[in-house]
C-alpha cells in the first residue's frame, strides 16, 4: 500500500486549484440510470470512490468513458438491478442507485452499504421514504430488495435532514407519478448541484437548496450534459493547509460561500481571509486563538471539516472544544495527533484541545478514515521532523492528487510506492 512522506516545518505560498466535487459527481453518476442515453460531465474528479461508481455502474449494464476530467455515461436498461455486495461495501454512497432503479425500472436489489466506518449511519430514513412513495421493500441476506410498479408522489418529512436520504428520495419522486414534497430536505450544494441536472434532464424540482422541496413527477426523462462543482471540502482543507503552516495561499476554482462557516471560525481563531464566489486567500499568520466549534448541518460547521480544523486547533493558543453532532464516531484521529505530541482528550461526541504553538513532533501515523487521513497530512506539514502516513487509499477515495497540490506549494512531501 502507498503511504506519504512529510518533511515539516515548510510554509506554504502559491495558488492551488480545487477539483470537482466528490459528493456531486457520485450522485450525478447514479442519477444517469435514470435515463437511458449518453450523459456527459465535465470537472470530474479522479477518485476511488468515482471508480467505484462508474465499475458499479458498468456491472449494471452502462458503456463509460473518461477524456481527463470529461465522463460519458451511455446509460441503458440494466442487464442486472443488482448492486453487489463486492462493490458496494467499498463505499456508502452506493445506495444512492436504489431510488433510481426502483423508480425507473420497478425493481432493485441493492446490498447495505460500506464506507468509512465513522458511525453507524443507518439508512432507514431512504426506506422509510420510498416506503411513502409506494416501495414494497424486504432486507434479505445483507440486501435491500425493493419493488414497485410506479411510485406515487406523497408529502414526506425526514426527521433528519439526511444528505442521502434527501438525494434518494428526490430522484425516485422524478419519475413518480403525481407531487412529492419533502420537508426538513438537506441544504449542502451538492444536492442543488444534482437537482439543476435533474431539471436539465426535465424533472420539475423546485426549492433545491432549501428545506422544502417540491418534485412533480413526470412520465419520462433526457440524458444532458453538466459540470460538476467544486469540491467545497478539499477547498476547506487546502485553505487550513496554508493557515496550519503560516503560509499565504490561494485557492482557486471555488464558491467561499459553500464554506461559510468554515471561514467564520478561522477568523475568529485570527487569520485574515478575503474571498469572493471563486476563490479564497488567506495570509500568513504566526500565532492563532483557540476556538470552539460544532458541527451541523449545512449551512453549519461542515462534519467532513471537523477532523482538519482540530489539527489547526493544536497548535492555537489556548483550550478549544469540537464538539460533533452528525456522527458518533468521528474522533478515531484523535490518537494518531496523540503520536505527534498533541493534548487532545474526548469524552463521547465532544473533544477538548489544548494548544501547543510550535509544539508538534513528526511520527509515523496511520489513517482511519477519510477526513483523519487528509488530518494526519495537515498536521504533518506543521510537525517538526519526518511524518509518515500510512494506508493513504482512505485519501484517495476523496481527495484528487492532494500531495502533488501540496507540493505545488512548496511543501516538501511525496509520495511513497
Amino acid at each position: 500500500m502507498d503511504r506519504i512522506r512529510i518533511n515539516g516545518g515548510k510554509k506554504l505560498y502559491g495558488t492551488v486549484k480545487v477539483s470537482g466535487a466528490k459528493n456531486s459527481a457520485l450522485k450525478l453518476l447514479f442519477s444517469t440510470i435514470l435515463a437511458e442515453g449518453e450523459h456527459i460531465f465535465h470537472n470530474v474528479p479522479e477518485l476511488k470512490d468515482v471508480e467505484s461508481t462508474i465499475s458499479l455502474l458498468q456491472s449494471m449494464g452502462s458503456d463509460i468513458s473518461r477524456d481527463g476530467k470529461t465522463v460519458r455515461v451511455m446509460s441503458k436498461k440494466p442487464k442486472s438491478f443488482e448492486a453487489h455486495y463486492d462493490v458496494v461495501r467499498k463505499m456508502r454512497a452506493s445506495i444512492l442507485c436504489l431510488g433510481p432503479l426502483l423508480t425507473k425500472y420497478g425493481e432493485a436489489h441493492v446490498s447495505l452499504p460500506g464506507g468509512c466506518a465513522i458511525g453507524s449511519r443507518p439508512i432507514n430514513l431512504h426506506l422509510d421514504g420510498l416506503k411513502a412513495l409506494g416501495a414494497s421493500i424486504q432486507l434479505e441476506e445483507g440486501y435491500v430488495v425493493a419493488k414497485a410498479k410506479r411510485l406515487v408522489g406523497a408529502p414526506i418529512v425526514l426527521p433528519f435532514a439526511s444528505v442521502g436520504a434527501t438525494e434518494n428520495i428526490m430522484m425516485a419522486a422524478c419519475l413518480a407519478s403525481g407531487t412529492t414534497t419533502l420537508d426538513n430536505a438537506a441544504k449542502e450544494p451538492e444536492i442543488e448541484d444534482l437537482a439543476n441536472y435533474l431539471n436539465k434532464m426535465g424533472a420539475k424540482i423546485t426549492g433545491a437548496g432549501t428545506s422544502r422541496l417540491t418534485i412533480h413527477g413526470v412520465d419520462s426523462l433526457k440524458p444532458s450534459e453538466h459540470a460538476v462543482i467544486a469540491d467545497r471540502i478539499e477547498a476547506g482543507t487546502l485553505l487550513i493547509a496554508g493557515a496550519i503552516t503560516g503560509g499565504t495561499i490561494k485557492v482557486e476554482n471555488c464558491n467561499s460561500e459553500h464554506f461559510e462557516a468554515l471561514i467564520a471560525k478561522m477568523r475568529e481563531a485570527g487569520f485574515k481571509i478575503s474571498s469572493d464566489k471563486t476563490s479564497v486567500s488567506i495570509e500568513k499568520c504566526q500565532s492563532w486563538k483557540a476556538v470552539d466549534v460544532t458541527t451541523a448541518p449545512y449551512p453549519g460547521f461542515a462534519t467532513d471539516l471537523q477532523a482538519q480544523f482540530m489539527s489547526l486547533m493544536l497548535l492555537a493558543n489556548g483550550t478549544s472544544t469540537i464538539t460533533e453532532t452528525i456522527f458518533e464516531n468521528r474522533f478515531m484521529h484523535v490518537n494518531e495527533l496523540v503520536r505527534l505530541g498533541a493534548e487532545v482528550t474526548t469524552n463521547l461526541r465532544v473533544a477538548t484541545i489544548q494548544g501547543k504553538p510550535g509544539g508538534l513532533q513528526g511520527a509515523p501515523l496511520m489513517a482511519t478514515d477519510l477526513r483523519a487521513s487528509a488530518t494526519l497530512v495537515l498536521a504533518g506539514l506543521a510537525a517538526k521532523g519526518e511524518t509518515i502516513v500510512s494506508r493513504i487509499y482512505h485519501l484517495d477515495r476523496g481527495y484528487e492528487k492532494l500531495e502533488e497540490k501540496l507540493k505545488s506549494l512548496g511543501a516538501d512531501i511525496q509520495r511513497i510506492k
